[in-house]
């Protein structure tokens, strides 16, 4: 199965790293899906406040 998510490396502070895993496992996902929701959840608080972000391509975005 394809995937069109872009991989980054993220660091965090130990003791963040430790609640976040914490909180992933109380609601049964993965670090890197509760990392996302947290994400998308702040995306679309930001939109809501400033309008929405155009994302035309990879590279661009107004």
């Amino acid at each position: 199965m394809a995937t069109n998510k872009k991989a980054f490396t993220l660091r965090l502070q130990e003791d963040n790293f430790k609640k976040i895993q914490f909180i992933s496992e109380n609601e049964h996902r993965s670090i890197a899906n509760k990392i996302e929701v947290l994400i998308i959840d702040e995306i679309k608080k930001y939109e809501q406040e400033n309008g929405e972000i155009i994302v035309e391509d990879e590279e661009s975005v107004k």
